[in-house]
């Protein structure tokens, strides 16, 4: 026999851990320091110039 759930308790549960997954990605994304963002861009920055550098031409 199946188990009988409360709807509303289901409901409510899945909507917490959506809620707490949504949290953790925002944490991510806009609780990092200035310091810390700046850091990243600087490394984005000197990787991309690493791989245009290594470009061969086409020609």
């Amino acid at each position: 026999m199946a188990e009988i759930i409360n709807l509303n308790r289901a409901r409510k549960a899945k909507k917490r851990t959506d809620d707490k997954a949504r949290a953790d990605a925002n944490r991510a994304a806009f609780g990092r320091t200035k310091a810390e963002k700046q850091a990243a861009d600087k490394e984005r920055a000197r990787i991309e110039r690493t791989v245009d550098g290594a470009k061969l031409d086409e020609s």
